[in-house]
């Protein structure tokens, strides 16, 4: 991983883009403490895991499809407990 102090970062912004898109993650740093990382766009996605709707998550799932699924809920309104 590439390391940017902030000012130079900000100087050489595109530079520091291009890296993060073709070299991976680059750090910036302020008074010497690291202070970010900035990520391509590819690299964010596959972290955060948005590469794929709510909808095509739902739909990969194995219960997708199942009519007679029951989810049974205890229906007791307190539990004991010993203290």
């Amino acid at each position: 991983m590439q390391t940017w102090q902030i000012q130079e970062a900000k100087a050489q912004l595109s530079t520091v883009l291009r890296g993060a898109e073709l070299q991976g993650p680059q750090e910036i740093t302020n008074h010497g403490r690291s202070v970010a990382v900035l990520l391509s766009r590819s690299d964010y996605d596959r972290l955060a895991g948005t590469s794929q709707s709510l909808v095509v998550f739902m739909r990969r799932s194995p219960l997708y499809g199942v009519d007679d699924l029951v989810i049974a809920r205890d229906q007791t309104l307190t539990r004991e407990i010993s203290l």
